[in-house]
């Protein structure tokens, strides 16, 4: 059947085009999917890998679009072995009782819809060939405690961690393994800062004195979509620099919650659709 099949969802930019790299290197043959066309066309001229690389522009949050691009998939290169759901917005942020619902809805639709959507119809792929699979889910260090992200983006995260679970449990008998990763601060267009603007705060957002780099958390994917993972499933691996570790501080030492400056409005990253800020509102009685 050739080489091994990947499709990486949010794959144009980030740690998912970190993921794609590392795909290629190890001989995949990769889809991406994205929303943003014009940085993944951009960033297939940099890979430079021919007919081994190839685009779906793809709404994630849309069933039939996400099917779509699993069809291609299969269409281009005749099987599905690997699926990364690393397709991800910041959402919704501002207070609880400022937050629009819409914004709300946007951000479940793109964080958590989306992995559900890629989770039933990789499975039904996968399951079909009878040759097992993987998938990998991206979940957040927010998922973990208050304070650590915006509330929906949190929320969501929270979700596909769970969705990861019950979806390994469920898939297990087809050999089909569902992990997560839960990245910390990492170094992405989402986040819109660089190793050398995390260095004055290191020390107070993790125990480790670096940034967190896309390929890191890649490498990550990487291994548990391999062999060397064959009897990992269900689980959520944290790639934070020892943020979990630090326990009951972790909110506290984050605090990077745009809600706490009264900021109210959705970060839309780089799908290539502008970001807003509705209006700000006076916080009061927020711990800081």
């Amino acid at each position: 059947m050739g080489n091994e099949v990947a499709l990486v969802t949010g794959g144009a930019s980030g740690m998912g085009r970190a993921s794609v790299a590392r795909f290629l290197d190890r001989g995949f043959d990769v889809v991406i999917a994205d929303l943003n066309r014009e940085v993944a066309e951009r960033t297939l001229a940099e890979f430079d890998a021919g007919d081994r690389v190839r685009f779906a522009h793809t709404d994630v949050s849309d069933e039939e679009q996400f099917e779509a691009a699993i069809a291609q998939t299969v269409e281009s290169f005749g099987k599905l072995d690997v699926l990364v759901n690393a397709a991800g917005v910041g959402g919704a942020f501002g207070p609880l009782t400022e937050l629009e619902v819409d914004d709300w809805d946007y951000t479940f639709d793109v964080v958590l819809r989306s992995v559900f959507l890629g989770v039933k119809h990789a499975g039904r792929v996968m399951r079909a060939q009878g040759t097992g699979g993987a998938i990998v889910n991206f979940g957040s260090v927010g998922a973990f405690a208050a304070g650590a992200g915006v509330q929906a983006y949190s929320v969501a995260k929270a979700g596909v961690q769970h969705l990861t679970k019950i979806a390994a449990f469920e898939y297990a008998a087809d050999r089909i393994r569902v992990n997560a990763v839960a990245p910390g601060i990492i170094t992405t267009p989402l986040i819109g800062l660089t190793a050398e603007d995390l260095k004055p705060v290191l020390g107070t957002v993790q125990p480790l004195p670096y940034a967190g780099e896309p390929d890191f958390v890649a490498g990550v994917v990487s291994f548990l979509a391999s062999d060397d993972a064959k009897f990992i499933t269900g689980e959520v691996i944290t790639v934070d620099g020892g943020m979990i570790a630090a326990g009951p501080q972790l909110g506290n030492l984050v605090n990077n919650n745009p809600a706490l400056n009264g900021l109210v409005g959705v970060n839309r990253g780089s799908t290539g659709q502008k970001s807003k800020v509705h209006r700000t509102v006076e916080v009061a009685g927020t711990p800081r």
